[in-house]
């Protein structure tokens, strides 16, 4: 998964049926952002997640260091923040969950919007283990739990990792910490949207950039910390040129900022009428770009003096994903002064982005169960959360690992890269709608969008995502992923990435209430 400035006035706290140009209702008594600093800090918190920290750093290293940077701001400017102002628009003019506003886009498109819910409910169901994962590597930080060998701990003391195919029984030293998370969610979705996540999200982000500065900060001084810098950002201005490393440029930029997967449609949703809808977008993307910048600092700064501890190259110690997270930077801060406060922070950290991106994730599901099925708040969390909670308990078995690993990447490279071409195609191409769409940002925001926009969202946006799974499909219908067992990636792969399409078309069926219910 994953995030200010003057407050509106109170009378946008409360909804007035009023009609726009286009006849599109906005809902009585919507929930809605106390402040407009909350919704930005709501919106930070979804897109600075566990990938900012753990992906971006080896991504960048991975495609030419400082020369990375050039793509990365252009995918920024070209996709992240175009369709981020699409996502802000639709959910603001249309005041409804994803499928209700695609629906008032056209009847045709509801099932898109289930699509990106029930992808969004999918990574609900394993966002919550890692965060355990972070969690219980804070208390071990204190004492350094993991010994000499970080990374067997890690796989066989902690998560008693069973072999793929096979779930195993329940981990203890999981499942009860992860009752705690799910315990911690329900209770801040249960509180609504003012009360609830904007909430948490004012507590738990300034929390976090406070935190990860204290890291980098400590990071920097570390002996070897600057050769690991310099690795991080020498460009190679060679790989400029190849297409892959633009390709990750726009992966990077596409997942990290949490679109297309009805997030940030249902979050615009609860923004008072009169919200500048540009301005917050570019907000959002450059806080999000500019913490994985900062967590690329850190990050090398750790690797660097972990390569100065040990002798090995940077290239040697480097990796990114669970890995990093887990095996590696354990090892490093047991040789690090003041391990153990230095561990606690790093993991505190992870916990923090996790939980703020994992009440995103929820509220997307809860917001369109409302209104479909005209549930109360409390009853939709009840249903929702408390499924997503039942299926969450899988990945605390001895495969859980592995079933994560599966699930994310599946869910992931064709649900939500998938999703987010069907949403852009249907938008730009079918319902010819981004001059709308532009006409309704442009009239209450400082920024106006200019064919540039346009271009982006019905060009350069679709070709780089169609571009990005047809590579993924050639990859992957040739090699097996991960090495798993052919079955074992069907069923939880293949097949799930299927299904959430296929559920989200049967939920169409239903007719939406007479009446919008309210948030």
């Amino acid at each position: 998964m994953e995030d200010l400035e003057v407050t509106h006035s109170s009378c946008f706290s409360h909804g007035i049926t009023i009609k726009s140009t286009k006849g599109v209702r906005m809902m009585d008594n919507r929930s809605q952002w106390g402040t407009r600093l909350g919704f930005l800090l709501a919106a930070i918190g979804s897109a600075v997640g566990l990938g900012n920290i753990w992906r971006f750093p080896a991504v960048a290293y991975e495609n030419g260091g400082g020369a990375f940077f050039l793509p990365y701001l252009f995918a920024l400017l070209t996709a992240g923040i175009p369709l981020l102002i699409m996502e802000y628009t639709i959910g603001h003019k249309y005041r409804s969950s994803s499928p209700r506003s695609f629906s008032k886009v056209s009847k045709g498109m509801e099932w898109v919007g289930w699509w990106q819910v029930l992808i969004a409910f999918v990574i609900s169901t394993y966002y919550p283990i890692i965060i355990t994962w972070s969690g219980m590597y804070a208390y071990f930080s204190l004492r350094t739990q993991w010994g000499d060998d970080s990374t067997s701990f890690f796989l066989n003391d902690f998560l008693q990792l069973e072999e793929a195919g096979t779930f195993g029984s329940f981990v203890p030293m999981v499942l009860i910490p992860l009752i705690v998370v799910w315990a911690l969610v329900f209770f801040f979705l249960g509180r609504g949207v003012k009360k609830g996540i904007e909430f948490a999200n004012r507590i738990f982000i300034p929390a976090l950039f406070i935190v990860f500065v204290i890291i980098v900060v400590r990071a920097v001084t570390l002996p070897g910390a600057f050769e690991g810098l310099d690795a991080f950002f020498k460009p190679d201005w060679s790989r400029i040129i190849d297409g892959s490393v633009w390709v990750a440029a726009y992966g990077q930029i596409f997942f990290s900022l949490s679109i297309a997967f009805a997030i940030m449609i249902t979050y615009s949703s609860y923004l008072p009428k009169k919200s500048d809808i540009s301005n917050n977008a570019f907000i959002t993307g450059f806080a999000n770009s500019s913490f994985e910048l900062l967590a690329g600092i850190g990050v090398f700064a750790i690797l660097g003096f972990m390569a100065s501890q040990t002798g090995a190259t940077i290239d040697d110690v480097v990796e990114g994903g669970v890995g990093l997270a887990f095996m590696v930077f354990p090892e490093i801060i047991s040789q690090m002064p003041a391990s153990g406060f230095f561990g606690f922070l790093f993991f505190a950290s992870l916990f923090l982005a996790g939980i703020t991106s994992m009440l995103s994730i929820s509220e997307t599901y809860i917001a369109g169960l409302q209104e479909k099925f005209s549930l109360s708040r409390g009853m939709a969390v009840l249903l929702g959360g408390g499924l997503s909670a039942l299926i969450s308990i899988l990945y605390a078995t001895q495969g859980g690992l592995n079933l994560l690993d599966t699930v994310d990447y599946f869910i992931n490279n064709y649900g939500v890269a998938l999703a987010g071409l069907f949403e852009v195609v249907a938008i730009a191409w079918f319902a010819r709608l981004l001059k709308d769409l532009q006409g309704h940002a442009d009239s209450v925001s400082d920024i106006k969008l200019g064919m540039w926009w346009r271009v982006c969202l019905s060009v350069i946006t679709p070709v780089v995502l169609g571009f990005m799974l047809i590579q993924n499909l050639k990859n992957d219908l040739t090699n097996a992923y991960g090495d798993y067992p052919l079955d074992f990636l069907f069923n939880f792969g293949w097949l799930l990435a299927i299904g959430v399409m296929f559920i989200g078309t049967l939920l169409t069926i239903k007719k939406w209430p007479k009446k919008d219910h309210q948030a």
